[in-house]
Order: C-alpha cells, then sequence, then structure tokens
C-alpha cells in the first residue's frame, strides 16, 4: 500500500467517478483503474462499486477511506512542518446535538488554549451527522444522549460505525420554555398542561427516525408540534408562540439569556448525556481536557 494509491482512492471518493479522478490527478482513467484495483486486492475489499453511472464507495470503502483520510492529513502535517517548514495550527473538532453547556465547554476550551496555535471547529448539528463526523474523523468527539427507548438502536450504529458512547451523565426531563410562557410559574408540568402549546423540535432532515431525535418521548401524540433548524430559532419561537422543548434542564443564561426557564416534568423517564469517539483512537489532550469541562456539568444538573 502506497500513499499514491491512497491518493487515488480518495480522489475517486470525492469525485464518484473514475474520469474525474484521473483528471484530477493528471494520469490516464487506465491506470487509475489499476492503481485501485490493485489496492483492492492488497487488503482484500471492495472499496467502490463501478457502474455505467459513476461509483459508489461501499460500507468496507467508507471504514477504510476515513482512515486514508488520516494518514494523508498526517502526512502532509509532517511534510509540511518539517520538509516545508510551515507552522500549520493543530486541529480540533467537535460535533454535538443543539446543547448549550456543550458549546459552553468548547469555549472554555478554546479560552484556555488560545486560537493562535490551534484551528478549532464546533458543529452543532443532527443526530446522523454528529455519528458521521466522528466516524470519518472530521470530528475527534461527538456530544449526544441516549435513553431507554433509542439506545438500543444507537448502540448498534455505533458498533457498526466502531464508534464508543461513554457516559457523561443523568439527567431528568425537562420542559424548556420562556418565562413569559404561563406554564413558567409551575413547579412542576404535567403532559396535560402542555396540549395548549405547540412542542418545538430540532428537524433531522432525510434521517428523521424517532430514534434519531433530540429530544427525548418522541413518539409522544402531541397536538402541536412545530420543527426547526437551529437553536436560535427555536429560542425565538418559544417566546413569539409561547412553545416549548424538551432538554435536560442544564440552563447557560450567559449564552441564551435569563429569559427562559427549566421546569420539571412528571415522568420517570431519564436521559443520559454522553460521548462518542472512535474505537481504538485515544483522545488528544483538547479532547481529554474538553471532557473535563463537560464532567463539571453534572454538578448543574437540576435534582
Amino acid at each position: 500500500m502506497t500513499l499514491q494509491q491512497l491518493r487515488y482512492a480518495i480522489s475517486v471518493a470525492n469525485n464518484k467517478s473514475m474520469n474525474k479522478a484521473a483528471e484530477e490527478l493528471f494520469i490516464s482513467q487506465p491506470s487509475l483503474s489499476s492503481g485501485i484495483k490493485e489496492l483492492e486486492e492488497e487488503i482484500g475489499l471492495d472499496l467502490f462499486l463501478r457502474s455505467n453511472k459513476g461509483v459508489v464507495i461501499t460500507p468496507e470503502g467508507e471504514e477504510f477511506l476515513a482512515y486514508a483520510r488520516q494518514m494523508l492529513e498526517i502526512y502532509r502535517l509532517v511534510e509540511d512542518r518539517y520538509i516545508e517548514k510551515k507552522g500549520l495550527k493543530k486541529k480540533f473538532s467537535v460535533s454535538m446535538q443543539h446543547y448549550t453547556f456543550a458549546v459552553e465547554a468548547f469555549m472554555n476550551v478554546a479560552r484556555d488554549y488560545g486560537m493562535e496555535e490551534y484551528e478549532f471547529a464546533i458543529h452543532e448539528t443532527k443526530t446522523f451527522e454528529v455519528i458521521e463526523n466522528v466516524k470519518k474523523q472530521k470530528s475527534e468527539i461527538g456530544i449526544l444522549y441516549l435513553n431507554e427507548f433509542n439506545q438500543k438502536a444507537l448502540n448498534k450504529v455505533f458498533r457498526e460505525n466502531q464508534l464508543v458512547f461513554t457516559e457523561l451523565f443523568d439527567c431528568g426531563i425537562y420542559v424548556y420554555l420562556a418565562k413569559s410562557n404561563p406554564l413558567a410559574s409551575k413547579l412542576i408540568i404535567n403532559f396535560e398542561d402542555l396540549e395548549d402549546y405547540p412542542c418545538l423540535s430540532f428537524d433531522q432532515g432525510n434521517y428523521n427516525s424517532f430514534y434519531f431525535a433530540e429530544e427525548v418521548l418522541s413518539t409522544y401524540d402531541y397536538k402541536q408540534i412545530i420543527k426547526a433548524n437551529d437553536r436560535a430559532t427555536l429560542l425565538n419561537l418559544m417566546v413569539g408562540l409561547n412553545a416549548y422543548t424538551l432538554c435536560s434542564g442544564i440552563i447557560c443564561e450567559e449564552l441564551n439569556g435569563d429569559g427562559y426557564a427549566a421546569i420539571p416534568l412528571n415522568t420517570a423517564d431519564t436521559m443520559t448525556i454522553g460521548y462518542i469517539r472512535k474505537k481504538n483512537m485515544p483522545l488528544s489532550r483538547l479532547g481529554k481536557k474538553y471532557i473535563e469541562e463537560l464532567k463539571k456539568y453534572e454538578s448543574k444538573v437540576m435534582s
């Protein structure tokens, strides 16, 4: 296996076409096909399925290419630092469901380590994309939750993608709403209390399965429901429509402001906040620091 073969495979994957990849690499299409075939024979896997419409990456190919990209990135860093003598920044990236506390923890790490030495990236996104980003090592860490309903399905997805879930802390279920909402004065909220108010949910796009929902109790038959794509929009809807969403109860007023409240929902259900990482991939120094910051929020979980 050579670095050149890895470049060939990555170019084919990016272009989804042998012809386009050959043009990009400035080699003939037969030479490219031969190089890919030799690589597949050496590793004993089919990386691509060929057809008249182009190429499709196999599941085995997806996993192999994730490692191939890492190898080329490491080689590029070594080459830039020790041959080209470029002072490239180190990278640290995380993906997460829409958790304000996870953003705040990320900010604390960025402040401590500074942005002159590191290139930081944060992806607050859909559940499927959190998993994909960690699987493909676009992010080192992914923050999401498990509960009694989704854990069997998601643990299967984690195993199939060589990912490991580690628990951070358990939370009760809270109703998150604007303080102007009539329910904000209650000490505890029942499902019946919520019937006259819209429930807010993060849209999961093409992977809109109940198991990928960011909100617990996703199978409940809500009379009114509104889907949105980002946290700022949800906060606006809470104020403008007296809407609500379900959450962990961890409030970050520094980021969301003090105009919102988390009221306990009268249910025995709970959620486990945790993180996923690539199996057998040790956490970086910043990865460990980020997890330390996240663990601090256990003391802020409402009882």
